[in-house]
């Protein structure tokens, strides 16, 4: 509790210091943003929330796409190996900001360039990974939008446990290449003696281990699972979702991944406003602000999914009082 009071003190900290630089608007000249992403193909913000969020923040300070600001977006479309040449390729262009969203972009992105300013979207624990100093002044070329993954993870433990009556042991599949990862993974193993639930790691570094882990997981017939999920390859994510609904496994994602194919529940911070937010940045970063010492916002606002089909499915009652603490239920 102490901890997470000291984090909220430093966040509201940092956001007051935030919106004491003036929104400026357009500079005078055309901004060229460059966007470096994990898994989706393409640049649409008609379909993808996060890109519609990015651009209508945008606008509302006054920027016209095409003649204020314009992309370069470059994918890694689920192949994590192409991000270090993406990256490369986009700050060769010519880009004034290059926005990462997720964990591994802004890590790449870190070591292609300290010049170009670069603003994370949803990164997890950005102090604890070394992308930045601090929270309140990053000290470099990196700031934006971060996630506290640890508290986060804990917080999945607890709704899972809260979900399935008798819960007592629970595997956790985690990416061990990302350290946001392994700090996640390391909560959840803090927390899990206060629940009375006995934690089974699952780890994993590459997509050719997951035969592996899914026969650890059948043999050790957990209660539940918790995905630590960090994208490894595009399609990793519906083989892992395949693997519950076909063991009937009672399963947490992080937000957005997990519930559409069939899973139990998702939680975690919500990445459309930190994408309009992102706007913020990229503003003031054009009209001359250093990232050095724009704080580094967290996240004020975390979705929570239950799928009543995947209840149904795996033959468990979900309480009511969990029902109505949810942002959506699937009915």
């Amino acid at each position: 509790m102490k901890s997470g009071l000291t984090r909220l003190v430093g966040a509201a900290a940092a956001l007051l210091l935030l919106m004491s630089f003036a929104v400026a608007g357009p500079p005078g000249h055309v901004v060229r943003i460059g966007i470096l992403e994990p898994i989706a193909p393409t640049f649409d913000p008609d379909r993808n929330p996060g890109h519609r969020a990015l651009v209508e923040g945008l606008k509302e300070l006054g920027y016209a796409p095409g003649r204020d600001v314009v992309f370069k977006y470059k994918s890694a479309a689920g192949d994590p190996e192409a991000l270090p040449r993406l990256a490369e390729e986009l700050i060769a262009s010519g880009i004034d900001i290059l926005v990462t969203p997720r964990s591994r972009p802004p890590l790449v992105a870190a070591q292609v360039t300290k010049t170009v300013p670069i603003v994370m979207v949803g990164t997890p624990d950005p102090v604890d990974t070394g992308l930045v100093k601090s929270l309140a002044r990053p000290g470099g070329n990196i700031t934006g939008l971060s996630s506290n993954s640890a508290e986060t993870s804990a917080k999945r433990m607890q709704l899972l446990q809260e979900a399935v009556p008798g819960l007592s042991r629970v595997a956790v599949l985690w990416n061990a290449s990302l350290k946001s990862m392994a700090i996640g993974f390391e909560n959840i193993e803090q927390a899990s003696p206060k629940l009375g639930v006995t934690v089974q790691s699952v780890r994993l570094t590459s997509s050719s281990e997951f035969d592996q882990a899914f026969a650890a997981i059948e043999n050790s017939h957990p209660d539940g699972l918790i995905v630590l999920f960090g994208p490894l390859r595009g399609d990793d994510l519906p083989r892992i979702v395949d693997f519950v609904v076909r063991n009937r496994l009672p399963s947490m994602f992080e937000q957005g991944q997990g519930v559409r194919g069939g899973g139990l529940m998702e939680f975690g911070p919500n990445l459309e406003p930190m994408f309009r937010r992102a706007a913020t940045y990229i503003d003031k970063i054009a009209n001359g602000a250093d990232p050095a010492t724009l704080p580094v916002e967290e996240p004020t606002t975390f979705e929570f999914v239950v799928n009543l089909k995947a209840a149904q499915s795996i033959g468990i009652e979900i309480p009511q009082s969990l029902l109505l603490r949810a942002d959506r239920v699937i009915e």
